[in-house]
């Protein structure tokens, strides 16, 4: 029995080391673009198109993931993804013509996508996922805390397309992995839609549940919140506050680092305490506003640093526990789809609500950042109060092994 239960966590710790190496890859893009933009001879602005074709491939992936897990399964959708992965990592190290290293981005983008999508979906299903969700995202944290180290410290003595030779050769081994480990194809759930568990057109069929749209919204709104603050919040602190850029960048470093404590952190306490998952988000989300509202009337650089490592701890748990209850949104058959529509979008969120929140800096001024925190973060708590509301009781949800109390929702 203890030999099974350690190859059952087999996959879920090389679930973890993936989304170290994901982290590792969204870590490493803002060192290499000087470096970029050096080799290529190019302006920011055009350097930056490849942040397009990669969210136009993280989109597509969102919107195959489900069809991927409901056609081959768990174990060849994460080799497809990964593979996809490796290879645009192996063409980039060989220094591609600028259109084509644009143009890979949409492969990196879709292998990227795939595995979140596909873990996601794969340890949604698992006992206790609220908490092993959180430490999946905590996980991508310590990938993208890791990641500038290791690629300023490859820069000193290799080029920049080294550091994505090193992120392919590092993704094989995991490959390989989940190949040995994860069986060829799992049990698929039992339909609860009156047996159409074999009907065409999941995405057409997720994209009519309004609970999932919602989520859809919801993480959009989020990840905008996460990545406008964690963009703009050193120009903010250093125009707004005056700290030196040392003590401004270490004050986002540890904006980064709360988030990735709060993933590790926040969810087995709430365990503990006996909160929902629902419950633990509405807590989460009262805690994001606070500290925006905290960042907004700080009176010096010292609260507006306490309070964005605060912003940054109370973030954490959320994205993930969104992931955590996507079985409640939706039928079983239609949950990997769900999850990869909710993957897919919220990307869009990322894009735009970070691009907002700099042109009202530009045209107001940097300011505003916190108050537009503090928007976001209400606009969060509505969207919130309607996907709750339209959960399904954890007690309906056909053929699924996991209890209340053992997934903390």
């Amino acid at each position: 029995m203890s030999a099974l239960r350690r190859e059952s966590w087999v996959p879920v710790a090389l679930a973890y080391a993936t989304f170290v190496l994901v982290g590792l890859s969204a870590g490493v893009g803002g060192v290499l673009l000087p470096a970029q933009i050096d080799d290529y001879g190019l302006d920011k602005a055009t350097v930056g198109t490849q942040f397009f074709t990669f969210s136009a491939g993280f989109m597509l992936a969102g919107s195959t993931a489900g069809w991927l897990i409901h056609r081959f399964g768990v174990r060849t959708s994460l080799v497809v993804g990964g593979g996809v992965f490796a290879l645009a990592g192996l063409y980039t190290a060989v220094r591609p013509p600028f259109a084509a290293f644009v143009a890979v981005q949409i492969l990196a983008g879709y292998g990227t996508g795939i595995l979140e999508s596909v873990l996601n979906a794969y340890l949604t299903e698992r006992p206790g996922a609220t908490t092993l969700l959180n430490r999946l995202h905590a996980f991508f944290g310590v990938g993208a805390l890791l990641g500038p180290l290791l690629a300023t410290w490859i820069l000193t003595f290799l080029p920049w397309t080294a550091v994505w030779l090193v992120l392919a050769l590092v993704s094989l081994p995991l490959l390989a992995g989940f190949r040995l480990t994860l069986p060829a194809r799992e049990i698929p759930p039992p339909a609860a839609d009156g047996g159409q568990a074999e009907r065409p057109g999941l995405l057409t069929a997720v994209i009519r549940q309004p609970a999932v749209l919602l989520g859809a919204v919801f993480l959009a709104v989020y990840v905008g919140l996460e990545i406008g603050v964690g963009n703009w919040g050193f120009s903010f602190l250093v125009e707004e506050h005056g700290q030196s850029d040392l003590i401004a960048g270490y004050t986002v470093s540890g904006y980064w680092l709360g988030l990735a404590l709060g993933r590790f952190l926040i969810s087995p306490a709430a365990t503990r305490l006996g909160m929902t998952a629902t419950g633990m988000t509405f807590v989460c989300l009262a805690g994001i506003t606070a500290s925006a509202v905290l960042a907004w009337i700080a009176p010096g650089p010292a609260v507006a640093g306490v309070s964005f490592v605060l912003l940054g701890f109370w973030l954490g748990p959320v994205f993930p526990t969104t992931m955590a209850v996507a079985p409640r949104l939706t039928v079983p058959r239609l949950v990997p789809t769900a999850i990869g529509l909710l993957n897919g979008v919220s990307v869009v969120g990322g894009a735009v609500f970070p691009w907002l929140a700099g042109a009202i800096a530009q045209g107001v001024g940097v300011w505003t950042l916190p108050p537009f925190a503090v928007v976001l973060a209400l606009a969060l708590l509505l969207v919130w109060w309607l996907v709750a509301s339209r959960m399904t009781p954890v007690s309906r949800l056909a053929g699924s092994p996991r209890t209340e109390d053992q997934a903390g929702i």
